[in-house]
């Protein structure tokens, strides 16, 4: 159950962030340039400076695919003295959820150079030197740099760090599993705070405020902020829809019209960067029957088993290979553990609330994986892993190369 404290979400979290300065010499942020990461720096700043701990370091992750006035905001907060950035604009292999031809795509690719939004940014903070850090290596995952990051910037100042994120809970339930979880390592016991390495701490400091709490301190303080957001708001998007993320992502692609409407330049260089950008948009923003969300009819004649079979033939090879091999250990792993189970075989269709549970197994979430072009195969109870996506970069290679069709 959730309990109200004696005092405001804006008193918490200040003195939550006083708790990490007390307990950690160093410590960084996570700053995405969304309208929660940039309350949460400027709350930061503001006991940094009382404390005399200023520049706060700033981990800041470019994906090249960002509006124009998410770009200006980050460089008008980077311009600050009271800010050391790590302006990161290496190639990271990013999901792209709107096309089975390239499953995955990579920011700032230098193949795709004349194929760039922008150029790289003109500050002094901005590292797109691939051999800067020891552990990166080329299109290698968002999660996995972030993870690297922070063993790294540990292992530079030897000693026990703290990394700042801007979660809320109320945002989404895997956001409130994070603070929820009793099962974590955490720092001195706060539910807030979840143990992540031997020597790295993340820190939530806001996990409890609602979106209203983040524009009532911007206006009380009168912090700099995103001015997306105001077009945002005069295009009609409500508080709680008002999301920045990369925009190809499985839930992200949602919001792609908007940036047909917010920032037609840049929409029209997002066309010609990653494919299926255009079809996603169009697709994405209705009912989704298309792409697999809400509910979607089968074509005449066909069975869930039939279909996901004929759509497997439409796909890429690669794709296909990927896909078959996956739901070839979903269906091994139900078969052997029938006993277990309980389940001597696989229904077409089966309730949709244990499906939606994935408590059995069936075609229809087989179709469902297939039609939502769901790559990781989440629906089928599957997770990202380092040996697909070092899979892909070798297939992106050799379609860079000429060597591939994919």
């Amino acid at each position: 159950m959730k309990i109200n404290l004696s005092f405001n979400v804006d008193v918490a979290a200040r003195k939550r962030i006083n708790t990490i300065l007390d307990g950690f010499k160093h410590f960084y942020v996570l700053f995405s340039g969304g309208k929660d990461s940039g309350v949460l720096l400027s709350l930061i700043i503001d006991e940094s400076r009382k404390r005399n701990r200023l520049p706060v370091d700033v981990l800041i992750i470019d994906l090249e695919a960002q509006y124009k006035n998410t770009i200006e905001y980050i460089e008008e907060m980077v311009s600050k003295k009271e800010i050391n950035a790590f302006w990161i604009c290496l190639p990271l292999s990013l999901r792209n959820s709107v096309s089975q031809f390239q499953p995955k795509w990579i920011c700032w690719d230098p193949c795709f150079q004349y194929k760039w939004l922008r150029e790289f940014p003109k500050n002094n903070s901005v590292i797109k030197d691939m051999t800067y850090f020891p552990f990166y290596k080329f299109g290698m995952e968002f999660e996995e740099f972030v993870f690297e990051f922070s063993k790294w910037y540990s292992l530079m100042k030897n000693s026990q760090c703290a990394c700042f994120i801007a979660i809320r809970a109320d945002e989404s339930l895997n956001r409130y599993r994070t603070i929820k979880n009793k099962h974590k390592s955490k720092y001195l016991n706060f539910k807030w705070t979840t143990k992540v390495t031997e020597s790295v701490y993340h820190a939530y400091p806001i996990y409890d405020w609602k979106v209203t709490d983040i524009w009532i301190a911007n206006g009380k303080y009168q912090y700099l902020y995103n001015k997306i957001y105001d077009l945002m708001h005069m295009a009609g998007v409500s508080l709680a829809q008002q999301r920045l993320c990369q925009p190809f992502g499985d839930d992200q692609r949602k919001s792609l019209w908007l940036y047909q409407i917010l920032e037609f330049d840049t929409w029209q260089k997002l066309v010609e960067r990653v494919e299926g950008c255009n079809f996603g948009a169009r697709y994405s923003k209705s009912q989704g029957r298309i792409l697999g969300y809400y509910k979607f009819d089968l074509p005449d004649g066909y069975t869930y088993k039939s279909y996901s079979k004929y759509l497997l033939k439409t796909m890429p090879p690669d794709l296909e290979k990927h896909y078959r091999s996956r739901i070839f250990q979903f269906l091994y792993w139900w078969r052997k553990n029938k006993i277990k189970t309980g389940i001597y075989s696989i229904p077409d269709f089966g309730d949709k609330k244990l499906e939606s549970a994935k408590k059995i197994p069936s075609w229809r979430r087989i179709c469902k994986v297939l039609i939502k072009n769901d790559y990781w195969c989440y629906g089928l109870s599957f997770g990202q892993n380092k040996r697909l996506t070092n899979l892909y970069i070798e297939t992106y290679e050799d379609y860079i190369t000429g060597r591939g069709y994919v």
